[in-house]
């Protein structure tokens, strides 16, 4: 999904460079830069994915599973500084320096193939989430998604089709009136959009990068599963955190039994929860004693 969507937007941001050289419309140029950034934002998450496979090491003993957050985050700073500043920088240029279109065909022309192009790869990107979002609305997929390759791709095609519809109507109301300062008002509003993505895509990689616990389905699972096992008597604290999308972290309080149950209910603890929850990879216990002051 990533590598598609990468070769399509290398042949639109070229069209578009060429269609804004030829036309000088500022929407257009703006969308050249949306598109740029876009093949640098897939770029860097085909590098964070790769780098976050890697195995676990002496340095980082939990493995990398988090440099796939960090990437997502320096993409949405990408996001603001080039794409964001370069579309409003264009669109103040042009209204400070108003210059009339030439050749609003080709622009035509290429937003037209660009429509089809992002339009393809936004319906495969949707089918795609829609198979792993289960139940959840997309908002809240999003929102409580640990992944975010899974979603990135989607976000930006809908940002990409958003931008193809400002600068198609800044491109037609300036050919309407003839007046450059809707191409320029078009190219701010291509820009702000990049922005609300950018901030919006760091909002949801903060928490990631930080350390977020696992769903909360997912968390009273493993409270249910450890109070039926064998020889635990009480469940405490129940400490979750995404050491990396197929990687979580669980550390618990529990009470054991007194007797000989006790001895193997921390292993069968462990794998149970495994077995149920594939990205269970490391589970921390700590046995507090009955007449002990939880802390």
């Amino acid at each position: 999904m990533i590598y598609a969507a990468l070769a399509c937007n290398a042949a639109i941001a070229l069209a578009k460079f060429v269609a804004a050289f030829f036309s000088g419309s500022a929407a257009m140029a703006a969308e050249g830069v949306h598109s740029a950034v876009d093949m640098g934002n897939q770029g860097l998450l085909l590098y964070g994915l790769k780098r976050s496979r890697r195995p676990a090491d002496q340095q980082f003993p939990f493995g990398y599973g988090k440099e796939l957050y960090f990437w997502c985050f320096v993409v949405a700073i990408e996001l603001f500084t080039v794409g964001a500043g370069a579309a409003v920088l264009r669109g103040v240029w042009q209204l400070l320096h108003p210059e009339p279109e030439r050749h609003f065909l080709i622009n035509y022309a290429v937003l037209g193939i660009a429509a089809l192009f992002e339009g393809s790869s936004w319906l495969f990107a949707l089918t795609q989430f829609s198979k792993i979002k289960g139940r959840r609305s997309y908002v809240q997929a999003v929102r409580y998604g640990k992944d975010p390759s899974r979603f990135l791709v989607l976000f930006e095609d809908t940002a990409a089709i958003l931008g193809l519809l400002i600068a198609l109507a800044g491109i037609g109301a300036e050919q309407l009136t003839g007046e450059p300062i809707y191409d320029a008002v078009a190219s701010i509003l291509i820009g702000c959009v990049l922005c609300t993505s950018a901030v919006w895509l760091a909002y949801e990689t903060k928490g990631l990068l930080i350390g977020e616990s696992a769903n909360r389905e997912v968390v009273d699972d493993i409270r249910r599963i450890a109070a039926r096992v064998e020889g635990i008597e009480h469940v405490h604290e129940v400490l979750t955190m995404h050491v990396g999308p197929q990687f979580i972290l669980v550390a618990m309080t529990l009470e054991l039994s007194s007797d000989g149950r006790r001895r193997h209910a921390i292993d069968h603890l462990e794998a149970r929860l495994k077995r149920r929850h594939p990205r269970i990879r490391r589970v921390f216990v700590r046995v507090r004693k009955s007449d002990q002051l939880e802390a």
